[in-house]
């Protein structure tokens, strides 16, 4: 079972031989809504279910030496790019709070100054950790234009999250948390894990009863992923005995409380300000990644560094990425490219496991039917997990709460095969 958050999945991306021109990959795509994703490859600390490409504790040089060459990457990606509208940003990683002020200041510089990025009148999330954040950096990040923080806490109790490896004080915690509502931003998302050693049903509720105290607009309920590499995934241990029952669970208790469920893991409360600013669709529009680790949507091509878990292949990219010239990032080395039949499942995936698939604009956009195209959908159907109405295709609650078994089980074969192959390093 595996958290699908794109298609197809990094694990399917391969080398380009020979690699493709930076300004050929955007030539043909729509640039005026567009998401700019920036990603900070460090954090104070790896925690046990955390595959993400991150090196825990740099040294100064080693971030110094990677914001000189997010720099010169973000010079190339904009010559390349040309006029470009931006209408989300992220700040992702990793740990961005892991910088310095002046670190950060760098970066919200390159995403307005050399991007154009319009930080102020745009939807801007920062990612954010207990550890990290005080007074001073919350407030260069409102004063920037970041109007979502978005903070994992997991749990309340300090014995579950020392069970996944993550030494968090809850007071540390609740400080932060406090701090973050202090400063004013409209919107607070905070993250919870569901299904850690040691955790009930009544210790769940309580994590979650303690998350309403600093009235979050948003909630996300994660299960525990076991992933390879990772300190459980190294462990000989099944995890998902009460993975279901406590989603369902942490899910009620969500509703009756006014949330809304958006998704099987995000929850929006009733007092949460509208987005705003331009509209994005991912399954439409382009992504512009910028930074080691980051990846990049066109709609013929998917790319990003090479991706990595274990610390000391991380840390090969990252002083790699760091050594690079402004005149190397005009090219893209690794990726995948999605010809017409990926480009619809992608388009189909994405959107089922969003708001639904609405057969009227799959038609007008891809001119065939959805449901001749994918008949895995009927199946669905046909087992409860998909219903159609007022011409649409929608997971029911039951396929809802199953999104990490369909959304890989809607996976190509050829996309399939690739993510078997693959080689975790």
């Amino acid at each position: 079972m595996s958290y699908l958050y794109g298609y197809p999945h990094k694990t399917a991306y391969r080398p380009f031989t020979p690699a493709l021109p930076l300004e050929s990959v955007w030539a043909e795509e729509r640039r005026d809504a567009l998401f700019l994703y920036v990603h900070v490859p460090f954090c104070e600390m790896r925690c046990g279910f955390c595959n993400l490409f991150t090196a825990a504790g740099p040294k100064q040089d080693v971030v110094d030496g990677y914001l000189g060459a997010l720099k010169r990457e973000t010079k190339r990606v904009k010559e390349a790019l040309g006029t470009a509208t931006f209408a989300r940003a992220a700040i992702g990683g990793g740990t961005p709070t892991l910088l310095d002020v002046a670190g950060l200041n760098t970066v919200f510089d390159l995403t307005e100054g050399v991007m154009g990025a319009d930080m102020k009148n745009i939807p801007v999330s920062v990612e954010v950790s207990p550890e990290t954040v005080d007074a001073e950096k919350l407030r260069v990040l409102r004063s920037r234009g970041t109007d979502r923080v978005s903070i994992g806490i997991q749990s309340f109790i300090e014995a579950e999250v020392a069970a996944v490896k993550r030494p968090q004080k809850t007071a540390e915690a609740e400080a932060a948390l406090d701090l973050i509502r202090s400063t004013g931003f409209p919107t607070l998302n905070l993250d919870l894990i569901y299904g850690m050693e040691g955790q009930t049903e009544e210790s769940f509720l309580f994590s979650l009863r303690e998350a309403l105290r600093f009235t979050p607009e948003e909630i996300y309920l994660y299960p525990l992923y076991v992933r390879p590499l990772t300190f459980l995934g190294k462990k000989a241990r099944a995890w998902d005995d009460m993975r279901l029952s406590l989603y369902r669970v942490g899910r009620d208790f969500l509703l009756s409380q006014g949330y809304t469920q958006v998704s099987m893991r995000m929850f929006r409360a009733s007092h949460a300000p509208d987005a705003g600013g331009p509209v994005y669709r991912c399954q439409e529009d382009g992504m512009v990644g910028l930074g080691c680790g980051a990846r990049s949507y066109t709609g013929g091509v998917h790319y990003s560094s090479e991706y990595a878990v274990g610390s000391r292949e991380v840390r090969g990219i990252i002083s790699s990425y760091s050594e690079r010239t402004e005149a190397s990032f005009g090219e893209v080395g690794y990726g995948f490219r999605l010809d017409s039949e990926e480009r619809r499942r992608r388009y189909m995936l994405l959107s089922l496991l969003a708001d639904g698939v609405d057969l009227a604009e799959y038609r007008q956009r891809f001119c065939t039917d959805v449901l001749e195209d994918f008949p895995e959908l009927t199946e669905l159907e046909t087992h409860g997990l998909a219903r159609r109405e007022g011409g649409w295709v929608k997971l029911t609650p039951a396929g809802v709460e199953r999104s990490d078994l369909i959304g890989p089980w809607l996976h190509s074969e050829q996309v399939q095969g690739m993510m078997k192959e693959y080689a975790w390093r």
